[in-house]
């Protein structure tokens, strides 16, 4: 597995910025009430957040660079607005009037 940065610098520091807020807010409350397991898991994504933000990888954004079915396919969106362009060329459009 080749392991590339796929966030870019602005990204990290935002996250690394976020997952600190949530580690610090979670940890603080789980001080408070060590019995309740969301705040555990809160630290858990936050610290998720910090170590994207260190590393500059991101897996979700590597799922969706790899997986073409995501993507939105831009040369149909064309060619579907060709097509309306083409079968409204002789009509005329009239303003939408509810009285």
């Amino acid at each position: 597995m080749n392991v590339k940065p796929n966030i870019g610098v602005l990204n990290a520091l935002i996250r690394i910025t976020i997952g600190l807020t949530i580690l610090s807010w979670s940890t603080a409350k789980l001080v408070k009430r060590p019995w309740r397991d969301s705040y555990l898991v809160m630290a858990m994504l936050g610290a998720m957040k910090v170590a994207e933000g260190i590393v500059r990888y991101c897996p979700i954004t590597a799922m969706y660079e790899k997986c073409p079915v995501m993507k939105p396919d831009h040369n149909e969106a064309d060619r579907s607005l060709d097509d309306l362009e083409e079968s409204l060329d002789g009509e005329q459009i009239l303003p939408y009037s509810p009285s």
